[in-house]
């Protein structure tokens, strides 16, 4: 191995090994320490750490970092906090997630640090959002995210390379290529000879780099950050390196051939690096062995600190009251009388374009949304009025967009993302329920991001533009799901969305665009998230219902006077409005549950069961339930018909009086 110093000084020499060496150590105690049972787990880095530690070095100290599993370089040459590191990985409280998430699974704003989630893939579409935000900010800054050569087969790492490339966004996609994907050898995971040339494909730079030299990763990165900076891109740096350790400790290393292991033990970045500065004369032995002997006392006290500490005492108030950022909403009441009738479609938009007027930091992103107003003409006009880096065509990707609104929420930014139909958003369901959702409560950082779900059925459009998925996001905690009716609570619903710092998964009913209209105020007001909204009064039976279903409900009941019906729209259905359902069942007794999704697991079968846990002695009848069949949603408007409730409502309606 040969190391160039290029311009580097005898100091910075210096720094680099006592930043190597810290990492290096605090494996080796970690691995004693599984060996005496005294830590559960451990994910290695040994014979990796030159990638982490050198480009850390060589970026600015507020410059984010997305490591992964064995990145801990990156968290030591950030100067983290020995006792609080070590804390993080025994679960206790002083550590970083409060004992809810494990090793590197979290962030730290104070560090310039996002850790990843198991599914690899997806801290790639964050790292595009931080650098978007740091452009939009104009700070001339780098963001880094780090990726192991099996990884990189996942589709969210496409997609963020190139939404990327696509928006010369200042990332640079680390890939530790190391041979193997746990044990799965490269030559079965891809077929190129090396990841700089996918960097043709995606129209960028590709670099390699020898991960093991500490020198060369340093120079390199120091080189290429100071350029991007000026000249904001995206880079592929390829680290070819190796992997000494098993996946995890438990995996062992028997996969890999012996004289593999050989080859590489004497390419090791710790001691090749040692041995070329004593031969230098830039360190001696009693040098080495005084910087060994500061970081084992740093280490030794840092784990006297962390074992001292005890798993978190269980508080189920903190743990439920932590799934959300802190937001305590104000109404807004509309400040003037002026009103116009406005569609349904319409109100969105005035909502949406208000909402980008009062907060300069909100970000649209879709597909199709910029020139081209959206397949719904939602956002006509949106980019002369606001302008294209706010307003912001994207490659058909969903999964790298979801993960760009935490990126800039992680900035302190707001973003909306769009979904051409809800069907597609199963593209990006882990940066929903993963990241998004569950952001907050994993490290504190709140996920401030709109995903608009043009949803529901009736347009005769088929099984994949034509899905009520609401139920897929109604049991993740930490996500909040509204579902407007009417063009007041739909303009209402999205501005309120906008102000809650939470991830809100905003439904809105594509046959209502056009088919229903209001005169609603015409300035910016907001409707409660989590209030429900009583449309129709009566004290024969309740009708609970949201979206389409309230217009259903109203419907049938003007075809039958006899009957006197509350119909209760929840509006918000995460978290839904558990004192309004009450008040409803103690008045009417009889309660009849709608909704356009399917029947089983549907939101209807929660709340039936909430009613009979809490609500039974108010009951004069068993809980009813109209939904849509449990098929897929038909394309031929007589069977399309068939699968929705609103044909059987009256007899459902009948049967419940009737009990």
């Amino acid at each position: 191995m040969q190391f160039k110093r290029s311009d580097l000084s005898d100091s910075q020499l210096k720094h680099l090994y006592e930043s190597i060496v810290r990492p290096r150590m605090i494996e080796e105690k970690m691995l004693i320490l599984l060996r005496q049972n005294k830590i559960s787990k451990w994910f290695s880095g040994i014979g990796q750490e030159a990638i982490a530690v050198g480009l850390t070095e060589a970026l600015q100290s507020d410059e984010y970092i997305l490591p992964m599993h064995r990145n801990l370089g990156v968290f030591t040459s950030r100067k983290m906090p020995f006792d609080r590191l070590f804390a993080q990985w025994q679960g206790t409280m002083i550590g970083y997630t409060k004992g809810r998430d494990r090793s590197f699974h979290f962030g730290n704003k104070e560090f310039h640090i996002v850790g990843m989630i198991s599914h690899l893939g997806p801290q790639n579409g964050v790292a595009d959002g931080i650098a978007l935000a740091t452009k939009l900010k104009k700070e001339n800054k780098v963001t880094a995210v780090f990726n192991g050569d099996g990884g990189t087969s996942e589709g969210d790492f496409h997609e963020a390379v190139n939404v990327a490339a696509v928006w010369d966004l200042p990332v640079i996609f680390v890939i530790e290529n190391n041979g193997y994907g746990l044990s799965t050898p490269s030559h079965e995971q891809f077929r190129c000879k090396s990841f700089v040339d996918k960097a043709i494909g995606y129209g960028i730079e590709g670099i390699q780099v020898d991960g093991n030299n500490i020198v060369d990763v340093y120079t390199t990165v120091k080189k290429l950050s100071e350029d991007i900076r000026q000249n904001p891109r995206p880079v592929l740096l390829e680290c070819i390196t190796f992997r000494m350790r098993g996946h995890e400790e438990a995996s062992g290393t028997k996969y890999v051939p012996k004289e593999l292991m050989d080859e590489w033990a004497k390419k090791d970045p710790v001691s090749t690096f040692e041995k070329y500065l004593l031969e230098e004369g830039v360190l001696n032995q009693k040098e080495i062995d005084s910087i060994r002997k500061r970081i084992k006392k740093e280490i030794e006290e840092g784990l006297e600190i962390a074992f001292g500490e005890t798993h978190p005492e269980p508080d189920t108030d903190q743990e439920l009251k932590d799934v959300y950022a802190p937001y305590h909403p104000e109404i807004i009441i509309p400040v003037s009388e002026k009103k116009s009738e406005k569609r349904f479609i319409d109100a969105i938009s005035d909502g949406l374009r208000q909402s980008m007027e009062r907060f300069p930091e909100l970000v649209l992103m879709g597909q199709d949304i910029a020139d081209y107003g959206g397949v719904f003409k939602i956002t006509e006009g949106f980019v002369k009025q606001f302008g294209k880096d706010r307003v912001r065509n994207t490659p058909i990707c969903e999964s790298a967009i979801l993960g760009a609104g935490l990126g800039l929420s992680i900035k302190g930014m707001k973003a909306i993302v769009e979904m051409q139909f809800a069907d597609f958003v199963s593209e990006g369901i882990t940066q929903i329920v993963n990241n998004l959702a569950k952001a907050h409560w994993r490290w504190g950082q709140n996920a401030d991001v709109v995903v608009r779900m043009p949803t529901g059925a009736g347009t005769a459009a088929g099984p994949f533009h034509s899905q009520s998925n609401e139920a897929w996001f109604f049991h993740t905690p930490g996500l909040k799901i509204v579902y407007p009716s009417n063009p007041y609570d739909a303009k209402g619903l999205l501005c309120a969305s906008f102000e809650d710092p939470n991830p809100v998964m905003y439904f809105e009913h594509k046959l209502l665009y056009r088919s229903v209209k209001d005169t609603i105020p015409d300035v910016y007001y907001t409707v409660e998230i989590g209030q429900a909204g009583l449309v129709r009064e009566g004290s024969d039976i309740s009708i609970i219902t949201y979206g389409m279903g309230v217009h259903w409900a109203l419907e049938i009941l003007d075809t039958m006077p006899e009957i006197q019906a509350d119909v209760l729209d929840l509006r918000t259905l995460l978290p839904w409005d558990k004192e309004a359902v009450m008040n409803t069942v103690k008045k009417t007794n009889r309660v009849l549950i709608l909704h356009e999704d399917t029947l089983t697991g549907g939101i209807g079968a929660e709340i039936s069961a909430w009613i009979n846990e809490h609500c039974f002695k108010y009951l004069d009848a068993p809980v009813i339930r109209a939904a849509s069949l449990d098929t897929p949603i038909p394309f031929a408007p007589t069977l399309e018909q068939n699968f929705l409730p609103k044909g059987r409502l009256k007899s459902k309606i009948r049967e419940l009086l009737e009990f």
